[in-house]
């Protein structure tokens, strides 16, 4: 939340502990100078002074300061020149996108640990101090994180399993969208509305993949009981190549399948298309508009729900 979003009692918060932090940076760096030889100028900078003394700090240490600066820039451009080189070298599909995007997040964690060991070592820390540190760390995380080590396992055979890839789409946990990330620890799927689920990748199970072949495309359209069946049928085979010209997400068809049900005033018709599972409401939405225009050409009705009623005689 922005500080302009906050309420009253949040800025007056914020802005007293700032002065309160701004106060003791400024006695901690500068009360030998204004209260020179005073017993307050001792108390300070026997408590406060060892902390804030920023200017004794960096003069003591302005080696060391400016080395750890160069690390962090230094590994900051070899993490961006990564970041650039991955996406291009996996750019052959889905499933190299999906392990470049993997590599990206691998890369980014094992950078910051490589940053750490630096700057630790130019500040003075042994490496095997370093070394055995990171593995009691290690071991401490393999008890008390197990559901991370679970989260980053799953997600490795995710990806080497061909389970999903990113720009699939797939159905999990009640909800349809399409995957726009899969990391170490998570993955992400977003929904035609724009909602992103974060997801742990220790929690994906039973997930259908509904872009691994093309998908199918249905448009169920209503006729009257009193229109020539085989004539109407006719019709539609003798245009579906037409209309599969004029709707270019469709990778298959469209195939008129038969009568679908005999519905209470009308005779529903059935016909499916193949393209790709994003494309196949749209391409719905199209072959609904192109059979009620050539039905209005060819004066076959659609029938508005009828009902029948009764009435006896008294």
């Amino acid at each position: 939340m922005k500080f302009k979003e906050k309420s009253k009692k949040e800025k007056v918060q914020i802005i007293v502990v700032a002065v309160i932090i701004f106060i003791f940076l400024f006695l901690g760096m500068f009360s030998s100078l204004l209260f020179q030889g005073t017993t307050f100028a001792q108390i300070i900078n026997s408590s406060v002074g060892k902390f804030f003394n920023l200017i004794d700090f960096f003069s003591n240490n302005y080696v060391i300061v400016l080395e750890s600066v160069t690390i962090i820039i230094f590994v900051w451009i070899i993490n961006r020149l990564l970041q650039v080189l991955v996406p291009l070298l996996t750019r052959q599909g889905q499933r190299s996108e999906t392990i470049g995007k993997l590599m990206s997040s691998v890369i980014k964690y094992i950078i910051v640990l490589v940053a750490v060991f630096l700057i630790l070592s130019a500040w003075g820390v042994q490496t095997p101090t370093l070394l055995a540190g990171a593995g009691i760390l290690g071991l401490a995380i393999s008890f008390g994180a197990q559901s991370l080590i679970e989260d980053i396992f799953c997600g490795l055979f995710i990806i080497f399993e061909k389970q999903f890839s990113v720009g699939d789409v797939i159905q999990i946990s009640g909800m349809r969208g399409t995957v726009i990330e899969i990391g170490l620890r998570i993955t992400k799927i977003q929904d035609k509305n724009g909602d992103t689920l974060i997801i742990n990748n220790s929690d994906i199970r039973g997930a259908i993949n509904t872009s691994s072949e093309l998908s199918q495309s249905i448009c169920l359209i209503s006729i009257s009981y009193s229109e020539d069946l085989e004539k109407v049928e006719k019709l539609i085979i003798d245009n579906l190549k037409e209309i599969g010209e004029r709707i270019d997400l469709i990778k298959k068809g469209p195939f008129y399948t038969g009568v679908e049900s005999l519905a209470d005033s009308s005779v529903v018709l059935r016909i499916l298309a193949r393209c790709h599972e994003l494309d196949k409401y749209k391409v719905a939405r199209s072959m609904n508009r192109e059979f009620k225009l050539l039905f209005d050409k060819n004066n076959i009705e659609i029938p508005f729900p009828q009902l029948v009623v009764h009435q006896e005689e008294e």
